[in-house]
């Protein structure tokens, strides 16, 4: 398991469909088959979760895109905004990976200033590296 330093960077806006759960871990862990469920073949997708550690929710999300299932085109949308955020990329084998992202995320919080009006995301860019996130101001 390796995990980079912190980073700062810019992210643009982003359309998503999501299945929102509240952010504890046996929620998160149906949202994730319920989203891929909807979206069917995961090739060529691109998968972000958003969170928001104050209000308490957890968004397993998809982005969009023309060619969406029908069960997909059902899911709510939301734009995850752009801006700056800090970032610690961590690679590894699943499921140890995900062990790390919550110690990943409290670095960033001890490392920066959290901009409260944004989510905090998990970019799951392969099945082996996850970017975790946190929109600074």
């Amino acid at each position: 398991m390796t995990s980079s330093a912190a980073t700062v960077v810019e992210r643009a806006d982003t359309l998503v469909r999501y299945i929102e759960v509240a952010d504890e871990l046996d929620q998160i862990r149906v949202a994730w088959p319920t989203l891929e469920a909807a979206v069917g073949s995961l090739r060529g997708r691109r998968f972000v979760a958003a969170f928001d550690p104050a209000q308490g929710w957890y968004r397993a999300c998809v982005e969009s895109r023309e060619d969406a299932t029908a069960a997909e085109r059902q899911l709510p949308t939301m734009v995850l905004p752009g801006g700056r955020f800090m970032r610690v990329r961590l690679r590894g084998e699943p499921p140890a990976v995900y062990d790390e992202i919550a110690p990943a995320y409290q670095l960033l919080e001890s490392s920066a200033e959290r901009d409260d009006s944004r989510p905090s995301l998990e970019r799951y860019r392969r099945l082996d590296e996850i970017d975790v996130l946190m929109p600074v101001k």
